[in-house]
């Protein structure tokens, strides 16, 4: 038996054969027999071919996996159209005289390189997306189908690492694991994992061989351990392990319709958090009870201009009506630092994380946020609609946004548009300077939801996307705690109430503290709902003392 160790990404077992996923090798040589015309023809036909493929992994993905993550394949689409891009690879071709193929694969580790120098994270990352798409229009220019991982049974996936596009064009019904050298718990292939519920290690200590094919492995992403070979004794134990989570499973689904009640009798609001209209349906089928952030930007995002009142209105009515009556808090635009639309052109940043970004956009140029803020009130007529700002570090900020709110009610009114009675407005607390003057915030808002990710991030001074930095990032840290805990305390002296929104809401080794703190809602992926609901109703505050 072999045994190693790796990241876990997603708690778990899975058991099954290997699969060693080899990256198909481009053998690119310089020189051409051909004209620059027909070199100029070869890569145009490969890059409108590599847009096609793209474009449908792009609805593959968005279909099956969601929204957000297909986002990444967007990135893609976007940098096949990059002038700069095409600009170098066309002078390759024309000055230099080299085929296609070889000025594609040459120009994208040139941008890769320039983009790894970077130290923005988010430009950083886009090493990784430059070099995909080139690999695959060199591969269109050989004849070479891009599109490669085929698997007839479902397998552990196990290879060096896994570009984004190599991951989301899996048969997600064929992966029963991945297990990676490279990559990081903020990776695609991490993200992807846990959006999928797989068990999958990333940073393994694994060596691998051909050899490696149709061996039995186990993956514990609980202990981030993997087993080659394993023995009987260890394959029993794991067996068992597995089949109790299943049943776990099992069991998790037969609380739909349950309440989220402690032993004790205290109640809280299981909320989901989606980022596409279609999304709507997996929180119906995981019985949330609400919707506690719909994340707008992506209907701004993977489209060449910002979407229209109309077509705004259109999905916010559709998640409302489908809702029937529970809450969903629509977040308004949160797009900048990583989450980027080419069509605002908006100034590239040393740091985006910190700059022009979410609400700072919007108080900025208020007719986009107007248009925004007309259709998520017209939309109100049909449902339970809240309204929730991003990045909100001041009370000056707050009261202007209310202003603007009523400027837009008032116009809607005067136009004979019919808009809720009344619409809950409430601030995302992710920014030190938001906790510290959460008492004055909250005389203004009606609700608090704490996006943890951001809060985490600002408050530990840590880029959690840098996987150097994962040893030290700490979303338990005793100033988290300590912050959570004086927000919730400052919503409620003031009559608000205190939700959390961020990746911290599943982590069900915090939903005890949660409780104990105060909080009135978590909202979390659709997938997360029923096993926070279980480590609700497991829970009994009146055994220990309030935090």
């Amino acid at each position: 038996m072999q045994t190693g160790n790796g990241k876990g990404v997603f708690a778990g077992i899975a058991i099954g054969k290997i699969f060693v996923f080899k990256k198909q090798e481009l053998v690119i040589v310089r020189g051409t027999a051909n004209t620059v015309e027909e070199e100029i023809e070869r890569y145009k036909a490969a890059k409108e071919l590599s847009a096609k493929q793209l474009k449908v992994l792009f609805d593959k993905t968005a279909a099956e996996v969601g929204q957000e993550e297909a986002m990444i394949i967007d990135v893609q689409l976007l940098m096949l159209d990059d002038l700069d891009y095409e600009e170098e690879v066309l002078r390759k071709i024309t000055e230099e005289k080299e085929n296609a193929a070889y000025a594609v694969t040459a120009t994208g580790e040139e941008f890769a390189e320039f983009f790894a120098s970077m130290d923005d994270p988010y430009m950083k990352a886009r090493a990784v997306d430059v070099g995909d798409v080139s690999k695959r229009i060199a591969m269109n220019i050989q004849g070479i189908n891009p599109d490669g991982i085929k698997m007839e049974e479902p397998m552990v996936i196990v290879a060096e690492d896994l570009t984004p596009s190599e991951t989301l064009q899996l048969d997600k019904n064929m992966i029963l694991a991945f297990v990676t050298q490279k990559g990081s718990s903020n990776s695609h292939t991490a993200i992807l994992a846990r959006t999928m519920n797989i068990p999958s290690l990333v940073g393994a200590d694994i060596e691998i061989t051909p050899e490696l094919n149709g061996k039995l492995m186990i993956v514990d992403g609980n202990s981030g351990k993997y087993y080659i070979d394993p023995d009987d004794i260890t394959l029993d134990e794991k067996e068992r392990r597995r089949k109790a989570q299943l049943q776990q499973k099992e069991l998790l689904n037969q609380l739909k319709g349950k309440e989220n009640v402690t032993i004790d009798g205290k109640k809280i609001n299981i909320y989901a958090n989606i980022g596409n209209p279609k999304d709507v349906d997996l929180v119906i089928n995981n019985d949330a009870g609400g919707i506690g952030l719909f994340r707008s930007e992506f209907l701004y995002l993977g489209r060449d201009s910002a979407p229209t009142e109309e077509e705004q209105f259109a999905s916010y009515k559709y998640v409302a009506e489908k809702m029937n009556g529970k809450k969903v808090i629509i977040r308004t635009l949160d797009i900048g630092a990583d989450k980027k639309a080419d069509y605002f052109g908006f100034a590239e940043e040393e740091n985006p994380a910190l700059g022009y970004r979410a609400i700072r956009i919007c108080l900025d140029q208020v007719d986009l946020f107007k248009t925004q803020l007309r259709a998520i009130y017209r939309a109100s007529a049909f449902g339970q609609i809240s309204i929730m700002f991003p990045m909100i570090i001041s009370v000056a900020e707050v009261k202007r946004i209310k202003e603007i709110c009523e400027e837009v009610k008032e116009e809607l009114i005067k136009e004979g548009h019919e808009i809720a009675p009344h619409v809950e407005l409430g601030i995302m607390i992710e920014t030190p300077a938001a906790v510290m003057v959460s008492d004055e915030l909250a005389k203004e808002v009606e609700f608090f939801s704490v996006g943890t990710n951001d809060l985490t991030q600002y408050t530990l001074a840590i880029d959690r996307q840098n996987a150097k930095l994962d040893k030290i990032y700490d979303a338990h840290h005793p100033a988290i705690l300590k912050m959570l805990k004086m927000i919730v305390d400052n919503a409620h002296k003031a009559g608000a109430w205190a939700g959390i929104c961020g990746e911290l809401g599943s982590d069900t080794t915090l939903t005890e503290t949660f409780l104990r703190m105060g909080f009135d809602e978590l909202s979390v992926s659709p997938t997360f709902v029923l096993s926070v609901r279980k480590a609700v109703r497991d829970t009994d505050l009146s055994k220990k003392t309030t935090v």
